[in-house]
Parts: C-alpha cells; sequence; structure tokens
C-alpha cells in the first residue's frame, strides 16, 4: 500500500537533501501516484563496519520504505575490490574477494537497525558480483563504449587530477586550473600552463596578481602538477552506472559526493532501457572547513559503536556541525530543528550538542543506548568519576604500551607512545611519564577520557 501523504513526501523531498535529478516536481509526481517505486543505494565492503554516513542514506531510504516504496541495499562486494576512485596522488588499494566478504558479514546487522528487513515490503540486499563475475571482455568493451573519455573527465577530481590545481595565496582556495595553449599571457610550471589571467572561483583574484605578490613562501605552492590517473579508476563509475540497469530502478539515493557516479546510471538508463531514472543526493556530514567525517577522514562513528563511545564521538564534534547533525542524523522534527538553528547563536553550544548526541545515538541504537550514553558522559568525563562498570583484560604483556594495545585502546606500539608522550594516559589517575611502566592486578589504566579497562 502505497503513502501519499503530503507531509511526508514534503519530509522525504526536503530533509537533508541536496539535489534531485532531474529536479523535485519529477519525483513529487512519482510519490503522489500510487505507483510502488523500485530505488536503491549501493555500499562498498572497503571496511568490516557501516559509519554514520552510510546512516544518513540509510535513513533517506527508510523515509521511501515507510511510504510503501521497495528498497534496495547494493553491497558493491565486486565494485568494492577495485574503490571509488579519490582525489588524491594515487588509487585506491585493490582489494581480493575474500577482504571485501570478510568486511561485509555484517552489514545487513547493521543496516537493520535503520531499514526494515521483516515483513511484507522488506528491503532487499543484493551484490553486483551476481552480473559483473559472468562478463566477458567483450560485455567489458560494449559497457565503456557507452561513454567517451570526456565525460569521465568532468568528474571533479579526475579533472583536478588531470589539469593540476591552483591554490590562491591569497584565500587559500584551490581550485583548477583551466585548459590553455602557451602565450606570452601564461606562465609555465612542471609542464603544466597556467594562463596569468585565471581567477581564483572563490575571491577573484588573478593568477598575475598571486605571482606579483610579496609573499614569496607563499608563491613557492601556488601550482599543483597533474596527478596519474589509472585507467581502471575510470571503470568505476562506468561499472556503478551499470548497477541501475542490471536493477532496473526507477532511482538511486547517494551522498552527494556520489553524484558524478549516480548521474552516469541515469544516462546508461536511458541509452540501454529508455527509462527515466531519479537521483536523490543528500547533504554531506562536514565540518565549516568541508571535511566530512568518514573512514578516510579518521573520524569515522561506527554503526556498531558502543553508546558511549557514539556519544562521546558527536561531543568531539566541531560547533558548526550541530545544525546540519540534527538534519542528517536524527529524527527530531525539522520545526525543530528550524527553532534549533534559529536560537544557536544564543545558545549554549555544549547543551545543544549533549541534546544532539543523546538525539543520534538514539536513533541508530535505541533509546536506552542514547540514556546509557549521556549518563556515562556526565559521569565519567563532566564530572570526572570513573564508570560503574568497565572492561577488564588479563594482559599477556605488562608493560603500559603492550596493555593499551591489547585493550584494543590504540593500534599499534608507536600509537600507544604517542598517547604517553602526550599525556594521555593513566593508572590509578596517576599521569604515566615512561613508557616502561608496569600494571599490576587491580590497576586501572585510563586513555583519554572514555577509554578505561581494569587489569586482572
Amino acid at each position: 500500500m502505497i503513502n501519499t501523504d503530503q507531509q511526508k513526501i514534503n519530509e522525504l523531498l526536503e530533509r537533508g537533501v541536496e539535489n534531485i535529478y532531474p529536479n523535485k516536481e519529477f519525483l513529487e509526481s512519482k510519490l503522489k501516484s500510487t505507483e510502488q517505486l523500485t530505488l536503491y543505494t549501493g555500499y562498498d565492503p572497503t571496511a568490516p563496519t557501516l559509519h554514520i554516513g552510510h546512516g544518513i542514506t540509510m535513513m533517506k531510504l527508510r523515509q521511501f520504505q515507510d511510504l510503501g516504496h521497495k528498497i534496495i541495499m547494493l553491497i558493491g562486494d565486486f565494485t568494492g575490490m577495485i574503490g571509488d576512485p579519490t582525489d588524491k596522488t594515487s588509487a585506491r588499494q585493490v582489494l581480493t574477494r575474500d577482504q571485501v566478504l570478510e568486511n561485509c558479514k555484517n552489514y545487513k546487522e547493521q543496516a537493520s537497525l535503520i531499514l526494515n528487513f521483516k515483513g511484507k515490503n522488506s528491503a532487499q540486499i543484493k551484490y553486483n558480483s551476481e552480473w559483473f563475475k559472468k562478463m566477458s571482455f567483450a560485455n567489458v568493451i560494449d559497457l565503456t563504449s557507452q561513454f567517451t573519455v570526456q565525460r569521465m573527465l568532468e568528474r571533479d577530481m579526475f579533472e583536478r587530477r588531470y589539469r593540476g590545481e591552483i591554490k590562491c595565496i591569497f584565500c587559500d582556495n584551490v581550485f583548477t586550473q583551466p585548459y590553455s595553449t602557451l602565450s606570452d599571457n601564461s606562465t609555465t610550471s612542471e609542464g603544466v600552463d597556467f594562463p596569468k589571467i585565471t581567477k581564483c572561483s572563490k575571491c577573484g583574484r588573478t593568477v598575475e596578481e598571486m605571482l606579483n605578490s610579496n609573499n614569496n613562501e607563499k608563491k613557492l605552492s601556488i601550482f599543483t602538477s597533474p596527478k596519474p590517473i589509472y585507467l581502471h579508476e575510470f571503470l568505476y563509475p562506468v561499472m556503478q552506472a551499470y548497477d541501475s540497469v542490471r536493477l532496473d530502478v526507477d532511482g538511486e539515493v547517494g551522498g552527494n559526493d556520489q553524484t558524478f557516479n549516480m548521474l552516469a546510471g541515469r544516462e546508461l538508463m536511458k541509452k540501454m532501457k529508455g527509462k527515466e531514472k531519479f537521483v536523490l543526493t543528500t547533504k554531506l556530514l562536514v565540518d565549516a572547513s568541508g571535511k566530512k567525517m568518514g573512514k578516510s577522514e579518521g573520524n569515522m562513528i561506527a554503526l556498531n559503536d558502543e553508546p558511549e563511545e557514539m556519544y562521546g564521538k558527536v561531543m568531539s564534534w566541531a560547533d558548526d556541525m550541530i545544525v546540519r547533525g540534527f538534519e542528517l542524523c536524527t529524527n527530531v522534527g525539522m520545526d525543530e530543528v528550524k527553532k534549533i538553528e534559529k536560537e544557536f547563536k544564543d545558545a549554549d553550544p555544549r547543551d545543544l550538542k549533549m541534546k544532539l548526541a543523546y538525539e543520534i545515538t538514539k536513533a541508530f541504537l535505541g533509546e536506552e543506548s542514547g540514556k546509557k550514553g549521556e549518563e556515562y558522559f556526565v559521569k565519567v568525563i563532566q564530572n570526572k568519576d570513573k564508570p560503574d562498570s568497565m572492561m577488564e583484560l588479563s594482559p599477556k604483556e605488562k608493560d603500559i604500551v603492550s596493555v593499551l594495545v591489547e585493550a584494543g585502546f590504540v593500534k599499534s606500539t608507536s600509537e600507544a607512545r604517542r598517547a604517553i608522550d602526550d599525556g594521555g594516559v593513566k593508572i590509578n589517575d596517576e599521569k604515566v611519564l615512561k613508557i616502561d611502566v608496569q600494571v599490576k592486578s587491580g590497576d586501572i589504566v585510563q586513555k583519554g577520557k572514555r577509554f578505561f579497562v581494569k587489569i586482572k
């Protein structure tokens, strides 16, 4: 049964939404009809845990599901071996088949915190190896013939790596330099031609003004030379596009950083099936500088984090992420979110962030987890008490460095040494000053504000 409630449709179309293709009106008309739509989001198993960024798209999928539409969670067990290209110098590390299967083995359990996998309109899970592992080289050639190199270079990360970049010395904005030919009005750096009249896309100052500046130190880093693009990286958006065709969907949901890939699928659907696929992109959870929350940035909130850890991580967010966090990661009504945004400048950011941390933990782990995370934060972080219960460990080695690694508080001995050098490790409330300190039974080891272990 399709629900066409206008208020719920408006919430779906507006909350956390960056763009809708071909347009909002097209999707709205679909949602108002009694037609059951089929849509999907793809998740590459490049790590063993889904994170809060995945959770944002899943919350949007759940809105569609609650209106009666068919949801597919596509696990990219084939595309995940290649990895979505980045704007970094080197290509992503290629994963083995065994690695991606190991990574995604708990994805359904984690996703079930948000999506409904039971009942008549249960979400489905599919794997794109189902079709890619059967493709011949002739099939691959036929598929790639649907796209041009020029089309691939339109992707911003490919464009930046292919052309090189300019960093404005006046506002630090980084932008792509345009194609050009050598002339009297150009300057060359590392074999790349930059027209002097090129303007910064943010402040409007020209390259000539940058070169004539007295800031000699910054002038040395104006130009960034092109970076290599590996041929297999072009195949990733082609493969993601083909996912849409094989699933024969009406639409796709994904983060705004996936716009190029999803529109490639929209283009391929028109060519191969004559079908108009909608694309809905969600806003990204970023701070004021544009830094994204996720695996690659090292600040990931995993969907299988403990309540205390999830709550504490939200409390470490920058204040400028509070309003967007309420919109993207909670079930708080949009009327209240708009009220929070209006009152944000005059409110105590700590109190708002505590409310945000509770609502996020509640949304992803349940109401009891939200309360548990808040109680722990107030007791241990604010009041500096020790938690009522903590992990116990019978360490194989008694030195503090080995204990930190075995407890899982750090990933390596070098990271453990850095934590000690920075003054972030205590034994029985006494700061550890040397790396050769030994622990004994009954000791309580603490790293930072949130991590405690009792030695048995």
